[in-house]
């Protein structure tokens, strides 16, 4: 069976635990086992350990976006801070940025407190600026570098400048999701992996092994929501994909720098990400992948050529090399209507997700909310402006189809409009 990601296949085979024997009752079933369901059942365990807390993952922990992303703990979040000041008022806007910039050495603390060895490294994170219709864009942006700070960071070429945030770190995500399972279980919680979650409703899971009743269930499917029944609607399935190149030589990290592992961008409209791993390789990725009508969710998706071969051609036009690239993948991401990430607890009822592909970070500040919410404490982190947050349904097919197909291939050419204007 192929490996969904490289992260992954670095762990070796992966032992599954055993599937849900049949049916059960718990104090809190949480539907997920990736990072939103594993930091719930951690600080849920920490803080009340004579809970009965089961975690059910339909193939193994790290099998979704928690083992393929691209290893960036960021503070990023997608919606801006002055339009969260606009609905929620400029405090609880900055609380909400903090709280996630704090999420970043939340993830580094808790891993090193429980021999993680994920490969964090927190070097910040660089946006580059590699053409005048960016420069534009970046000019006066908080922590903009001018092109001679910037290519001290990284040395890509074209470089006229950067945006740099210290609140980034590059991990490897697989050991991350893989050693936080195991942390759960030593903490009391019980992981049935193997155990596909047909349906939640209050006070009762449903899953291809039997029932889970709990006084308190949790949905935290990210990506995959939309294959549970009744909320084919809450999140589009949107596939980012990935390559990683075969350890690059030291005369390279030599020229190119990223000596602290920061993660790099540019400030081109189609997302593209990438990191240096602890055993220099470029790990790097982008959107640009078809959403796929009825928001499905495939393997078969999870590998389109064209998108593939774009990452490398553009790994060659930012270093240029001509990359050995050793692994390929992809997967599905969550996002809401409103682009906006929610947590809330509602007639014991919980949820989490929508990260819009910046979870990394985003999901320990969820489980830790998620887990003051269930225990009814009233903190910091449940007046954060995403506590209870509904987002609008996407549209029904088609209209679902051709409005994001429609907007990444707009985004598309606006980006080509920028290369050529630059020509």
């Amino acid at each position: 069976m192929r490996s969904p990601s490289f992260w992954l296949d670095s762990l070796g085979p992966v032992g599954r635990r055993p599937p849900l024997p049949g049916d059960t009752i718990a104090d809190v079933a949480i539907a997920g086992g990736g990072y939103t369901g594993l930091w719930t059942a951690y600080y849920l365990a920490q803080a009340a350990p004579e809970l009965r807390i089961v975690v059910l993952e339909a193939e193994f922990c790290g099998y979704g976006a928690s083992g393929r992303n691209g290893g960036w703990a960021s503070g990023l979040f997608p919606v801006s801070e002055a339009r969260l000041a606009r609905r929620h008022g400029p405090q609880r806007a900055a609380a909400m940025h903090r709280a996630l910039e704090a999420s970043v050495d939340e993830v580094g603390r808790a891993a090193a407190a429980e021999g993680i060895d994920c490969d964090y490294a927190k070097g910040g994170t660089i946006s580059l600026v590699r053409s005048p219709a960016q420069l534009r864009r970046a000019h006066g942006a908080p922590g903009f570098l001018d092109a001679a700070e910037a290519s001290r960071i990284c040395a890509a070429t074209g470089v006229l400048g950067g945006v740099y945030s210290e609140h980034c770190a590059a991990l490897h995500p697989a050991k991350l999701v893989r050693g936080l399972a195991a942390a759960v279980e030593r903490l009391g919680v019980t992981v049935h992996e193997g155990t596909r979650v047909r349906s939640l409703e209050r006070g009762k899971v449903v899953t291809d092994h039997g029932t889970v009743r709990a006084t308190t269930v949790v949905r935290a499917l990210e990506g995959y929501t939309a294959d549970l029944a009744g909320h084919r609607r809450n999140l589009a399935p949107v596939y980012s994909l990935m390559v990683a190149t075969e350890p690059l030589p030291g005369e390279f990290w030599d020229r190119v720098g990223l000596a602290r592992r920061e993660t790099f961008t540019d400030e081109r409209r189609m997302i593209i990400y990438g990191q240096r791993t602890a055993d220099d390789r470029l790990a790097f990725g982008g959107r640009g992948a078809p959403y796929h009508f009825g928001s499905r969710v495939r393997p078969e998706y999870d590998l389109v050529p064209g998108v593939f071969d774009a990452l490398r051609r553009t790994i060659t036009e930012l270093f240029g090399i001509d990359a050995p690239i050793a692994y390929r993948w992809g997967g599905p991401l969550g996002i809401p209507r409103d682009w906006m990430p929610s947590v809330g607890l509602r007639d014991g009822v919980a949820w989490a997700g929508g990260y819009v592909g910046d979870g990394v970070a985003a999901a320990n500040l969820a489980g830790r909310t998620l887990a003051d919410l269930i225990l009814a404490e009233q903190t910091e982190l449940t007046g954060l402006p995403w506590v209870g947050h509904r987002s609008r349904r996407w549209e029904p097919e088609p209209a679902r189809w051709l409005g994001i197909n429609t907007a990444l291939r707009a985004t598309a050419l606006l980006d080509a409009w920028d290369r050529r204007r630059a020509a």
